[in-house]
């Protein structure tokens, strides 16, 4: 796939690139990233990077090991004017068909060694971003950590579940939340407490910057019987494993529960279950999911979820948003 170059309304952008101008690009890139030595890869099938199992390739693929890599890869992109995209676990994402016509930075190679700070009953927890919940919360349970517990079946990474403010079984990463560490539009290093970061239902103030990047954050956890933790976590693996359908690839709750309802249940009452377009489906299980049957594209998601929107605005009058991002 050939890059492309940032539009107008990207800081740094320029348009109309011609095909020379587009091999100078990619040579560009190339040469900045053997300067750097960052691991790259080109052509990346992306659908082998989310858990929806969709998307076409990426042009450029990257895999920083740390937060000074992560620094020079993104100061590579900007000085080239290229696109890019931050990318998790992606278990909230859904790529083009055609894929991405620049550079997707793979943050999952953020997983610097975990910090405890005991102080007293409570223990301030940092890890990287690139670390995903499922192995923050294991790490909890064994240092006898409480309050992640809600997290121990999100298949997000630590960075992600910042950005979007993840949350199962009443519980929040903001209310376990303390500081965060990220790089802002300036490529430097900030810090800042959890009251400053507008945490909302699955938002934050990072959705807003799409251009900073989270590199680690602290949690504050509180003392517990490991035993204990380890039920309770448990518990909600098994709830999540008998009520979604996990055995099919998908992004997770497909839309943001509206104020006084749950979207599953509006999306039933309206006998949308099992609902197809091509290869994506309602989920029977749990009408909240939209999973890949089988060979769905980007272009099957998108117009089954704007058809359900269409149809259940129509006779329910709520008006659905959908939580998964996509990316074009």
């Amino acid at each position: 796939m050939p890059l492309r170059w940032k539009g107008r309304s990207e800081p740094g952008g320029r348009q109309g690139v011609g095909e020379s101008m587009q091999e100078q690009l990619a040579e560009a890139i190339r040469r900045g990233l053997r300067e750097a030595m960052l691991p790259n890869k080109e052509h990346e099938p992306l659908s082998e990077h989310t858990t929806f199992r969709i998307g076409g390739p990426a042009a450029f693929w990257c895999s920083p090991q740390n937060p000074a890599q992560l620094q020079k890869l993104l100061a590579c992109c900007k000085e080239s004017g290229v696109r890019y995209y931050l990318l998790g676990n992606g278990s909230n994402t859904l790529f083009s068909d055609e894929g991405f016509d620049g550079v997707v930075i793979d943050l999952r190679g953020l997983t610097s060694p975990l910090v405890e700070q005991r102080q007293g009953d409570e223990t301030p927890l940092t890890a990287g971003a690139g670390l995903t919940l499922g192995r923050l919360c294991a790490e909890a349970q064994q240092r006898g950590l409480s309050g992640l517990e809600f997290a121990c079946g999100i298949p997000g990474t630590l960075g992600g579940a910042v950005y979007m403010n993840a949350g199962a079984y009443g519980g929040e990463m903001k209310e376990v939340l303390e500081t965060v560490t990220f790089l802002d539009d300036t490529l430097s290093f900030r810090t800042l407490p959890a009251s400053a970061l507008q945490m909302g239902y699955r938002t934050s103030i990072f959705e807003k910057n799409p251009g900073w990047c989270v590199v680690s954050a602290t949690v504050r956890l509180h003392s517990g019987e490991p035993t204990r933790i380890m039920a309770q976590m448990q518990e909600y693996l098994t709830k999540r494993k008998e009520k979604q359908p996990l055995e099919w690839p998908s992004a997770g709750s497909t839309f943001k529960r509206p104020q006084g309802a749950f979207a599953g249940r509006l999306i039933e009452e309206c006998g949308l279950r099992g609902f197809s377009v091509g290869g994506a489906q309602i989920s029977e299980k749990h009408c909240g999911f939209v999973i890949n049957k089988g060979g769905a594209t980007c272009a099957d998601v998108v117009a089954l979820t704007d058809r359900v929107r269409e149809i259940v605005q129509e006779k329910t009058g709520y008006v659905l948003e959908r939580e998964i991002r996509v990316v074009k």
